[in-house]
């Protein structure tokens, strides 16, 4: 298509007024070309305000403003804001009204039809655990996204969870339950080229997907949605440009239907992996068509370990052999992972310099009478309860078992092997490496954070010769 064609498209009053619908309090962004054919992403204006689309004229200008770059596609974010108009906007967990729990199902024309199946599988876990009315599909050219309407949440669920938590959760949670048929049906998928199919979890505070009949950026199809009553008549002829076959009723959804899936899936998960004080990790569950052999000659017996999971399973270890709570020892481990990630990103100039009283501890803690306790050279603040806590949050032994534990399980490491494993691995240090903190980062933690799987497969390994 040329741009002409484009802003022909793009002028019919249907498709300005599904976009502007699913745009609103979004933050927005097109793609588009530069001069030398190179793909350009927009997503502020230029006065670095960030794009919004607030009703159907808004469509037409945006295109226009733009019209340098040729842009095509149209995005939109997965959270919906009380305001956007700064860039600090789009970073504050406050400012997110509503989030979108969106899976991602990417194939391609010549896989259409098991993506469509991978979406049955997804849609059928979510109708057991009673969600369905609020569940549509966008054929976006090269593959499904699968969308609970975020209006799917009550208000009390919101006021105790933010929205990104809730969303990342719940799909998390849902691929994996489903991960074994997934994995089945992607080991029949034919591989296409360079896109095998591939279902994974994309959700990120600053993640967009393709409006609703928005143009695809490369091919002459447009993004349709539809319910899953007809998933098993959809057909990528939908997506037809002269004359596409969308269903609007995307946008009813029933206020709480997804409120009990939201509770189970955060009680597991525990919540969006991406802020400030918990790190993004690399084990999301991840499908994707490949042939089983090879993955089994290639893959290690053990996946590696997330550095934010490797610091609070030592550091419970370290308190463990020092004190002999083990219970103590998982809060400790947390909240000492928690500390380390906020230095690293916000003070890595002092990180080594820190002995007594660290700051952030100092500030977030706002108890009249400052409870702590001494771990070697270190203070570490406690609740009320007896709990270390940090930046006013307090860390608990299931808080622990959620963030650390069952991470660590998700890397088809046993967490009992791996807690084997530190104790081992913590015992060959002496108690004045394991009292003084500096040297427990240097000498016990930075040697290991990257290859601490290793470690446990040789213990393994070790024990089941010694057997």
């Amino acid at each position: 298509m040329d741009f002409k064609d484009v802003l022909e498209y793009y002028s019919r009053q249907e498709v300005k007024d599904e976009i502007a619908s699913y745009c609103k309090n979004r933050w927005v962004a097109i793609e588009g070309l530069e001069r030398g054919g190179k793909r350009v992403f927009i997503r502020y204006t230029r006065r670095r305000t960030p794009l919004i689309i607030s009703d159907s004229d808004d469509v037409s200008l945006i295109l226009n403003r733009f019209r340098f770059f040729k842009p095509r596609t149209i995005y939109a974010s997965i959270n919906r804001y009380r305001r956007l108009k700064s860039r600090e906007d789009t970073d504050q967990p406050s400012n997110i009204v509503e989030s979108t729990p969106i899976w991602d199902v990417d194939a391609s024309l010549e896989s259409w039809e098991y993506a469509v199946k991978a979406s049955e599988i997804i849609v059928n876990f979510l109708d057991k655990e009673g969600v369905n009315h609020s569940v549509y599909l966008k054929w976006s050219g090269r593959g499904i996204h699968i969308h609970i309407h975020e209006k799917a949440f009550s208000e009390d669920l919101l006021k105790k969870h933010n929205p990104l938590d809730v969303s990342f959760s719940i799909v998390e949670y849902a691929l994996g339950r489903t991960k074994d048929q997934l994995v089945k049906l992607a080991e029949k998928a034919p591989e296409a080229g360079e896109r095998p199919l591939r279902i994974e979890n994309k959700i990120d505070i600053k993640r967009v997907f393709t409006a609703p009949l928005s143009l695809h950026r490369q091919l002459d199809l447009c993004c349709v949605c539809f319910k899953p009553n007809d998933i098993n008549d959809f057909s990528p002829e939908w997506a037809h440009v002269k004359n596409p076959r969308h269903d609007p009723s995307w946008k009813i959804y029933e206020e709480g239907e997804a409120d009990h899936l939201a509770e189970k899936a955060l009680a597991e998960i525990g919540g969006y992996d991406g802020w400030r004080e918990t790190p993004k990790i690399s084990q999301r569950v991840v499908v994707e068509a490949k042939a089983p052999a090879k993955v089994a000659a290639k893959e290690p017996a053990y996946r590696k370990i997330g550095r934010f999971q490797v610091m609070g399973l030592l550091q419970a270890a370290r308190y463990y052999l020092i004190k002999g709570d083990i219970e103590k020892a998982k809060s400790f481990g947390l909240n000492r992972a928690i500390f380390y990630a906020w230095a690293k990103r916000y003070a890595r100039d002092r990180l080594m310099r820190i002995t007594k009283r660290p700051k952030i501890e100092e500030a977030g803690t706002r108890i009249a009478k400052p409870m702590y306790e001494q771990v070697g050279n270190e203070t570490a603040y406690l609740s009320p309860k007896g709990w270390f806590v940090i930046g006013g949050t307090e860390q608990s032994p299931e808080d622990y078992d959620r963030q650390i534990a069952k991470r660590i399980e998700s890397t088809a490491i046993s967490y009992r092997d791996a807690w084997e494993a530190s104790i081992k691995y913590l015992s060959r240090f002496s108690r004045d490496v394991l009292l003084d903190q500096q040297r427990f980062y240097k000498e016990v933690y930075v040697p290991v954070r990257d290859r601490f799987h290793i470690l446990v497969e040789k213990m393994m390994k070790n024990k089941k010769e010694n057997a």
